[in-house]
């Protein structure tokens, strides 16, 4: 049986998936065409940088489809396993933060090659076969709310938060955060990742465990529970939200840890069922440029790979400083990662850590909140 036909077979069983609403960033000019992008990134963050590339291309009228992220991958797949997009299903790009789901996708031959000045200039871990391109610099980092963590208490590692959590139990039970990793892509990515780059990741998760961790399944969630006052501490939060908060005047600090810090490269590729595949190709383009990523770091996700840290935040000079930048590869080792025996092993593991909060998380799996940033 192909791989695509397996596919279809597949998606068939599991049903249709509901369409999401679209908003329009209309040409400039006489309009040449239409460019169609399915993402599973928040259109705040996203709008800036559409914009930007209409400057480059004002005939081009681009149109965004936001997506939590488990939809967006059972929609490109079934295009791709049809052979063809359906007209109110097309897209010439996708963008996700779940690159497991874009690897996947291009192992499966969905996915359109390009080479080009810009893509010959990104890292090894943050491309792969021509195909899959990471344009974003998002840290894991550790969020908290000024006024409920004295200075003396900020962890600015895992073994500090360790050692907090030991040191002050009282004071932190219940009100330590972070992802359900039943529930969030990013989450599970995060904690399979800390699993592998930490000895101290046995030692937290117990910590966690005892301090009552409160489990959410969306950054958005965990960052309004800081908001209100409802945790003090969130961990492995997505750097590039939190900011966001922040400068919209969210009472938030937030730190990049000095130990190791991981980072989450949210990519884009264009299907093989693409229509207008020149522009496609020409915003990928974009999105790597100097340009593009200037617009980024200074608009849409705030971080680079090199630069400085964005102003007000507690951590190193810069992402890549004293060898502590710890990059999510974008390639076939995702797919390891999401291995089904080995996921459902690390995750079982997890819940026994973590305990009864986490299980009652699972258990209200169907009622909880969707988010872009979702599995």
């Amino acid at each position: 049986m192909s791989r695509r036909l397996a596919l279809l077979m597949a998606l068939t069983l599991a049903g249709p998936v509901a369409a999401e609403e679209a908003t329009r960033f209309p040409a400039t000019e006489h309009a040449r065409t239409t460019l169609t992008i399915r993402s599973a990134a928040d259109l705040d963050a996203m709008a800036p940088l559409i914009r930007d590339y209409q400057l480059l291309y004002p005939d081009v009228t681009v149109v965004y489809h936001e997506y939590i992220t488990a939809d967006l991958f059972g929609e490109v797949a079934a295009s791709c396993a049809a052979g063809r997009a359906e007209r109110d299903r097309e897209a010439d790009v996708v963008i996700s933060s779940s690159v497991d789901h874009l690897i996947k996708l291009a192992n499966d031959g969905c996915a359109r090659a390009h080479r080009s000045i810009e893509t010959g200039r990104q890292p090894d871990w943050a491309a792969w076969r021509d195909e899959v391109f990471g344009f974003t610099t998002e840290p894991a980092v550790i969020a908290y709310r000024p006024d409920l963590v004295p200075r003396e208490d900020l962890p600015r590692s895992r073994v500090e938060l360790v050692d907090l959590l030991r040191r002050k139990p009282e004071a932190y039970a219940g009100r330590i955060g972070s992802y359900d990793i039943t529930l969030s892509g990013i989450g599970y990515l995060f904690a399979a990742y800390d699993a592998r780059a930490a000895a101290t990741y046995g030692r937290l998760v117990e910590a966690f465990g005892r301090a009552n961790l409160q489990v959410r399944c969306c950054t958005s969630d965990l960052i309004a529970d800081l908001e209100a006052g409802r945790i003090a501490i969130g961990y492995n939060l997505l750097g590039s939200y939190v900011y966001r908060a922040m400068r919209r005047g969210a009472r938030l600090g937030l730190v990049v840890p000095r130990d190791y810090t991981l980072v989450l490269a949210r990519a884009a590729l264009v299907p093989v069922t693409a229509r207008a595949v020149g522009d496609a190709f020409a915003f990928v383009d974009y999105l790597l440029s100097e340009r593009g990523q200037r617009v980024s770091r200074e608009e849409a996700f705030f971080f680079d790979r090199a630069g400085p840290l964005p102003p007000g935040i507690d951590g190193p000079s810069s992402l890549s400083a004293a060898g502590a930048f710890r990059p999510i590869t974008v390639g076939p080792v995702l797919l390891a990662v999401q291995d089904r025996a080995k996921r459902a092993r690390f995750l079982a593991e997890w819940r026994q850590s973590i305990g009864a909060e986490a299980q009652k998380a699972d258990g209200n799996a169907q009622t909880g909140g969707r988010r872009a940033e979702e599995p």
